[in-house]
């Protein structure tokens, strides 16, 4: 059974916000919350409201943050961080879309995105001067992806989706997260992507981050990887091996740049 979204429109006061990721300067969120409901979401550490209310129950809509696009900002513009700009709501509202149509095109923007709906708007994407756009791809199916990622498209739409916009002559990026010890492909996902990927972002789960509730999931229902998670030697071993898959793959060899992420193991 579907679970009823809660949709919240408000007025924002700006769009544009100050970003602490390294080499990213701006986030732009005219979501906040994430119908997709994943367990592991970093957002639910970060955005305060609605505390107390199921994760994935309820998303606020600025619903004139098209009106507040229009600022030309210097600097990497990043679309969306505590939200996905195409979840669910997005295919109805078209609040997304309509913050790009008035977005100045001389503005830096990356978007990250686990759906195809993305696709809709490869006509205002190509208009920017700056534009790539990610896919969040993460190998998970059957069992595991009803335990992860319930709610969200398919492996195999993402992975279409990222070979439609680099035929529209979009840069495109992987971004294999969360690489979960014995359960996230990293061959499989770069195998089936490399011939339409600009460039690779590999992140680790960050167990802390993904919260209390989650890590008992992850103990529960996948105990071997949370204990390479949770131990220092495992863990360090993990990574080698994983940072040795990554090269075996004969990535840069193509040309192909890639980029790490982890956030270390969690002691428990």
């Amino acid at each position: 059974m579907l679970m009823k979204i809660e949709v919240v429109r408000r007025r924002a006061k700006s769009l544009y916000t100050r970003s602490r990721i390294p080499g990213v300067s701006w986030s732009v969120n005219q979501y906040v919350g994430c119908s997709f409901a994943c367990p592991y979401c970093y957002a639910k550490s970060v955005v305060r409201e609605f505390r107390g209310k199921e994760w994935g129950s309820w998303v606020i809509a600025k619903i004139n943050a098209p009106e507040l696009a229009r600022k030309h900002v210097k600097g990497k513009v990043v679309m969306s961080t505590v939200s996905d700009p195409y979840q669910p709501v997005e295919a109805g509202l078209k609040l997304t879309r309509s913050t790009l149509r008035f977005m100045d095109k001389r503005n830096e923007l990356a978007i990250l995105a686990k759906s195809p709906l993305v696709t809709r708007d490869i006509d205002l994407l190509k208009l920017f001067r700056s534009i790539e756009v990610g896919l969040t791809l993460n190998s998970f199916e059957g069992r595991d992806k009803s335990i992860l990622e319930p709610r969200t498209p398919v492996m195999k739409a993402r992975i279409n989706a990222l070979q439609r916009l680099h035929e529209e002559g979009i840069r495109t990026y992987a971004f294999v997260s969360p690489i979960i010890p014995g359960v996230t492909d990293v061959s499989r996902i770069v195998e089936e992507t490399k011939g339409f990927v600009d460039y690779y972002f590999f992140e680790v789960l960050n167990l802390r981050k993904a919260g209390n509730e989650f890590r008992e999931t992850l103990r529960s229902e996948f105990p071997e990887s949370y204990s390479v998670l949770t131990r220092e030697e495992l863990f360090r071993a993990f990574l080698s091996e994983l940072r040795d898959e990554v090269r075996s793959l004969g990535i840069k060899t193509e040309g192909i740049e890639t980029h790490f992420r982890s956030w270390g193991f969690v002691r428990v």
